[in-house]
């Protein structure tokens, strides 16, 4: 593929798309490159990739479109960076991707772009449902074509990535379960479920096992995740929620520290653990009040 690119001048940061490109091939240039940059790959990089996604998700929930707008370049660079190193593989390069995009969105709203301007939301939606079947099998036809693996997986559980944060992984895989019938009747079996997995973690402790402690938080935190299904919660907002939570309280504690002049290294648990219950009295309270509101 066609590497060249305008030289980019480190004088005069531009809008431009194609001036990032260039900056991307300059740093994995052979021996004029940043060696850093040289040396990844795109499983190297995986990492990276995953954390500028969170955080332009953190940005995004606190509102605050100076950090945004760097988050989504540093974003926006791991889509080149990803794309540079397939371009020097062979495979495809930036332009591909962008014709991927586009090509599928205009392909998925014909509403839009195309001759069924009249459908009413049900008819997109089944439309939508067609196209991308439509999608999957020109796919499959394009992997074989390209010698690439295509072993359908036929499982109930395709589709959940192994990518996924682990609490949402357990939710999407028990809800893919459920469709077929493998699932709890109710909640209240679910939760006669979660006393049997703490007993197991109190029996592996007191054998002294921390392998075989590990696993059963594991079978317990998977249970928790079926809770919260069975209860029409999902897990991972629950838990943000319950992080939010102490994230708050806890920094409401080391004000209160910081009122008494003490640092919060040299406070004792006794006197933390009563300023914390002095953030629950109050938090609880005002939410009391806003409720006779």
């Amino acid at each position: 593929m066609d590497s060249a690119a305008p030289t980019p001048s480190a004088a005069a940061p531009s809008r431009e798309i194609a001036v990032l490109i260039a900056i991307m091939a300059a740093l994995r240039t052979p021996e004029t490159g940043c060696p850093w940059d040289l040396e990844q790959t795109s499983r190297s990089i995986l990492p990276y990739t995953i954390e500028e996604a969170q955080e332009v998700a953190d940005a995004i929930l606190r509102d605050d479109p100076i950090d945004l707008v760097d988050e989504l370049g540093d974003l926006l660079l791991q889509v080149v960076f990803h794309a540079r190193i397939a371009e020097e593989a062979g495979r495809f390069a930036f332009g591909d991707v962008v014709h991927a995009i586009t090509s599928k969105l205009v392909r998925r709203h014909p509403h839009v772009f195309g001759d069924k301007r009249s459908l009413s939301p049900a008819e997109v939606k089944v439309l939508w449902g067609e196209i991308k079947a439509q999608e999957r099998e020109g796919k499959r036809a394009a992997r074989l074509r390209a010698g690439l693996s295509d072993d359908r997986d036929t499982s109930a559980l395709a589709g959940v990535l192994p990518t996924a944060n682990a609490l949402s992984r357990a939710f999407k895989l028990q809800k893919k379960a459920a469709t077929i019938g493998f699932d709890w009747d109710n909640a209240s079996l679910v939760l006669d479920k979660i006393k049997e997995e703490i007993a197991e973690i109190e029996e592996a402790m007191a054998h002294k096992q921390p392998s075989d402690v590990r696993e059963e938080i594991g079978d317990l935190l998977f249970a928790l995740a079926n809770l919260a299904r069975h209860v029409d919660g999902d897990p991972e907002a629950i838990l943000q929620r319950a992080n939010d939570k102490f994230e708050r309280r806890f920094r409401a504690v080391e004000r209160a520290l910081a009122d008494q002049g003490v640092e919060p290294g040299a406070a004792t648990l006794d006197e933390m653990e009563a300023l914390w219950s002095a953030v629950k009295r109050e938090e609880r309270t005002e939410e009391a009040a806003r409720i006779r509101l």
